[in-house]
């Protein structure tokens, strides 16, 4: 049987992981692809570190690493991205194919890294990059091979899932669902990247360019986390029949046109994301061919990602095996573009708090018919004191623009309270 040697560089918890699941997993591998794999080498910042036993002695320069003739796949799990792009890139200049779950890094240097891997002619892997051991990427990539995506959609952050699930099960605040959330590990110390939408719109980012083959500048990418969510806008929502998640959007705007956005958004509860509950993910699509599709599982975590992980290093060590090229990555479309984020159209939850006087709903409605939105559903719920009471709006089709405009001039009301709290609507149909 075809032995493939595996060079891993980092060995925190993803690459612990990795290493802890690879013998159990590769006779699997073996049994039905008739390869294995074996660790020839591992690279750590710092290898005198007390760590669980490792299967070789680590060493500390991680071009050796690469350089090293038994080490025929590198696996790149440092993280972050400038010390990940120039082992991405020595990489592939090695001509040795390379595995990541690094999502960041293809998000924000995809534009350099592609087309340099395209040149090489050698293959990246990266199904871990995006919703761990879901395999949705390659669904895209095979499975769905033959269909237009009319869209996709996706709950791909456990993180900031898992909180949003705690305030709507159990009527925490923000604060507490995410102190938890810490409590747990499902949060880091520092939480941005999870609640600020970033990770999120990383993972968009490639779920697009596998899509449509346009791989966004991630600066223009529009990016809103989850902080401003109240209790009482999760109890609004689910008086109106809508489930709160922080989704990501995908979809393809006339011809040359994407729209990728990741913001909190309101989802009917009668639909099957709004059930993805706890730090489980989701990412749904529709197809011309396929209609409705959704894959649903662990997102994150030391296993879910190993899963996804040794699937590429199957797939990578087969292909060395049978001399075969690898995966195609699409080539980068010049034409297509994101679409201005105040041309976006859609629905939106508004709630404005506002001084508790009679004919102060008139003229908030008033506003909104002047810029020609509509209203499909007000809540004016009674008894919030201090002469202050929220005013929430479901409404109908508008452009951020126009829903701007109108935003503004209900600011300057003289029985305004507080700035708005907008929310996004979806009914994913």
């Amino acid at each position: 049987m075809k032995k493939i040697g595996i060079g891993l560089i980092g060995c925190g918890t993803v690459g612990s992981g990795l290493i802890r699941n690879l013998p159990k997993a590769d006779a699997l591998i073996g049994q039905r692809l008739g390869v294995q794999l074996e660790i020839k080498s591992i690279a750590v910042r710092d290898p005198a570190k007390s760590r669980d036993p490792l299967p070789t002695k680590p060493i500390q320069d991680w071009k050796k690493l690469i350089a090293d003739p038994a080490v025929q796949i590198v696996v790149e799990l440092v993280g972050g991205l400038d010390e990940a792009f120039q082992i991405a890139q020595a990489t592939l200049h090695a001509k040795k194919p390379l595995v990541t779950a690094n999502k960041a890094l293809l998000a924000e240097r995809g534009q350099e890294l592609i087309p340099l891997a395209q040149k090489s002619g050698v293959p990246i892997y990266f199904e871990a990059s995006v919703a761990g051991g879901i395999p949705v990427l390659k669904a895209l990539r095979e499975g769905l091979v033959a269909n237009q995506l009319l869209g996709l959609h996706g709950i791909i952050n456990g993180t900031s899932n898992y909180i949003l699930s705690r305030m709507a099960e159990a009527g925490s605040d923000f604060a507490t669902a995410l102190q938890q959330a810490k409590d747990l590990g499902y949060a880091e110390a520092d939480d941005r990247l999870d609640v600020d939408g970033i990770d999120a719109a990383h993972k968009a980012a490639i779920l697009c360019f596998l899509a449509y083959g346009f791989l966004p500048k991630f600066s223009e990418i529009p990016i809103e986390g989850i902080r401003k969510i109240q209790s009482q806008d999760v109890g609004f929502a689910s008086q109106l029949g809508y489930a709160i998640k922080l989704l990501a959007m995908i979809r393809p705007v006339g011809t040359d046109q994407i729209e990728v956005r990741v913001a909190p958004t309101l989802l009917p509860l009668r639909h099957p994301m709004a059930s993805v509950h706890g730090a489980f993910n989701a990412v749904g699509l529709i197809g011309n061919l396929s209609g409705p599709v959704q894959f649903t599982g662990r997102g994150a975590g030391p296993d879910a990602t190993s899963s996804a992980l040794l699937a590429d290093l199957a797939e990578a060590a087969k292909n060395l095996r049978d001399h075969s090229p690898g995966p195609a990555l699409p080539k980068p479309s010049a034409k297509m573009k994101l679409i201005d984020r105040n041309a976006s159209v859609g629905r939106f939850y508004v709630r404005i708090e506002v001084e508790d006087r009679p004919g102060v709903l008139a003229q908030v409605a008033g506003i909104f018919g002047t810029e020609k939105i509509g209203i499909s559903s007000v809540l004016q719920p009674e008894g919030h004191g201090a002469g202050s009471v929220p005013l929430v709006f479901l409404l109908e089709s508008a452009s951020v623009a126009s829903l701007s405009r109108a935003v503004d001039l209900i600011s300057k009301l003289p029985n305004t309270r507080a700035p708005a709290t907008i929310l996004r609507v979806e009914d994913l149909t």
